[in-house]
């Protein structure tokens, strides 16, 4: 996958992921930043559990629900 699909779907999941936990977007480069780190999160908990997700949109759901995580984590340490 190249360079640019990356900052797409980085993009994308950042977004989505921002909307699902506290009703908004980061900003284009936040965004982009936590649907990489989500990507990567996710990837290592499908292969966990033995999920492969292929494709635009199988990435994107990876990336989504990593970046979903990331910030549970975030919000679970500025609580504490």
């Amino acid at each position: 996958m190249g360079l640019i699909a990356w900052l797409i779907i980085g993009g994308l999941a950042g977004w989505i992921a921002g909307n699902i936990m506290r009703g908004g977007g980061f900003g284009i480069l936040a965004n982009i930043g936590v649907g990489i780190v989500g990507a990567v999160i996710g990837g290592f908990l499908f292969s966990l559990l033995g999920l492969q997700a292929g494709g635009f949109i199988g990435s994107l759901v990876t990336a989504t629900v990593g970046a979903v995580v990331l910030l549970w984590i975030i919000a679970k340490v500025r609580e504490a």
